[in-house]
């Protein structure tokens, strides 16, 4: 049984305390589909123009970074902000706050996790390496950013923003401006979704002293904000299809990305978050997937050889 506060009973810690299913549900490794499609974009691309044929062994250690560093991540946050999660009734049943995974076992999944992602990097490239710590900095920083800032959003989009900028470079060693279109779109397209998403916390926020867009401005101008910057993720796609020269695959995806994000924002309504799961998990999920398939399918079209 959990306290208010979050702290467990005695005698009442759930069973499988700090295992890996536990674990795995901790960092919602299923949610690693938001932004591996788009490492994959990034890395196939680079592969498209560096020889035209896929490099399998590449393109794991790149899967393997992006799972690793985004599960870090993941186990940072919930441990860092296991008080604050124990306060809302929407979050209060998440793992570290019921018991399910100790503060230890979480720590210990999300060095392993660093570990796979550093190994990763190192066994790509010397620049990857040296980048890494880069890439670490804003993933331990985003759960503090609620605290000091009322736009942690936009720390959580520069983090995402960085995937396929470091696929590109897993691939190349070397930087590509392209790549940096590709990322900016990725992280203005998830800060805006967690515009959306913070929408459901704004009275806990509020009553607990998190900042957050909605809770200073309001839903309305979070969704506002959300639109806003999916119509920047639009227009930076649109630059990189341009820069990169895809073909009708890709802009068929472009096509069917720009429908998606006037769906998720005709469902979701200031006074209406009924439906802001289906906005955030199923959309989303849907416009990375579909995205990298036709974007798979233009480069397959264009000559990419596996």
């Amino acid at each position: 049984m959990t306290t208010a506060d979050g702290v467990v009973e005695p005698g009442h810690a759930p069973k499988g305390r700090g295992g890996v299913r536990a674990f795995l549900r901790l960092v919602m490794i299923e949610h690693s589909v938001f932004a591996l499609p788009f490492a994959y974009i990034a890395s196939l691309t680079a592969m498209f123009q560096a020889g035209r044929s896929v490099h399998w062994v590449e393109l794991l250690l790149v899967t393997v970074a992006m799972v690793g560093l985004r599960t870090f991540a993941m186990a940072c946050n919930r441990i860092i902000d296991r008080e604050i999660d124990a306060r809302n009734p929407r979050t209060a049943g998440r793992e570290l706050v019921t018991g399910a995974v100790s503060v230890r076992s979480a720590w210990t999944g999300a060095l392993v996790a660093l570990a796979a992602f550093l190994g990763a990097a190192a066994l790509l490239n010397p620049l990857c390496l040296a980048l890494a710590p880069i890439a670490v900095v804003p993933m331990v920083v985003y759960p503090y950013g609620k605290r000091f800032t009322h736009f942690p959003h936009a720390i959580l989009g520069l983090a995402q923003a960085m995937g396929p900028v470091g696929a590109w470079i897993a691939v190349t060693g070397a930087w590509s401006w392209d790549a940096v279109i590709l990322g900016l779109a990725v992280g203005v397209w998830i800060g805006g979704f967690d515009l959306i998403f913070a929408c459901q916390d704004v009275q806990a926020d509020r009553a607990h002293g998190v900042l957050s867009v909605p809770a200073r401005f309001g839903v309305p101008a979070a969704l506002h904000g959300a639109r806003g910057c999916h119509v920047v993720t639009t227009g930076l796609l649109v630059w990189y299809a341009l820069a990169t020269g895809a073909g009708a695959f890709f802009w068929a995806g472009l096509a069917l990305v720009a429908v998606a994000f006037v769906y998720e924002h005709t469902i979701v309504r200031p006074h209406d978050l009924s439906r802001l799961n289906r906005a955030f998990f199923t959309t989303n999920g849907f416009i990375g997937i579909s995205l990298f398939g036709c974007a798979l399918a233009d480069l397959l079209a264009r000559g990419l050889t596996v």
